[in-house]
């Protein structure tokens, strides 16, 4: 089993930064490849951004050159920096433990957190 748990969530005015932690434990090795998606009310879930073992990422366009994955060295934790935030960022985001689809394509896995809420309002 492999448990995830998020942090970092919260309220913040347009333009403001937040950012996510997961941390991992359990049967980490079974992972091949970490995410993290959101889901706004009334819309489904969908992928923001995935990194994978190399250390190569991809993102939703919607996030790009705004949001920045990574992980620490020992690959416990999974981050979510998340800048000039919008209204539209408002969501549960959550973390997830996948697999590598090859050529920057995520699988998702069965490995999800609680979530955690993220509120970019005024």
């Amino acid at each position: 089993q492999v448990q995830l748990v998020e942090s970092g969530g919260g309220l913040v005015q347009p333009g403001g930064s937040l950012r996510l932690s997961c941390a991992a434990s359990g049967s980490i090795y079974r992972i091949q490849a970490w995410a993290w998606y959101r889901q706004a009310p009334g819309k489904q879930r969908e992928l923001v951004a995935a990194i994978f073992r190399g250390g190569s990422a991809t993102y939703a366009d919607s996030v790009k050159g705004r949001f920045t994955i990574s992980r620490d060295n020992d690959k416990t934790t999974v981050y979510l920096q998340m800048n000039s935030l919008k209204p539209e960022d408002t969501a549960v985001y959550y973390c997830n433990g996948g697999y590598d689809g090859g050529s920057y394509s995520y699988i998702g896995g069965i490995y999800w957190g609680q979530g955690t809420q993220v509120t970019v309002s005024s």
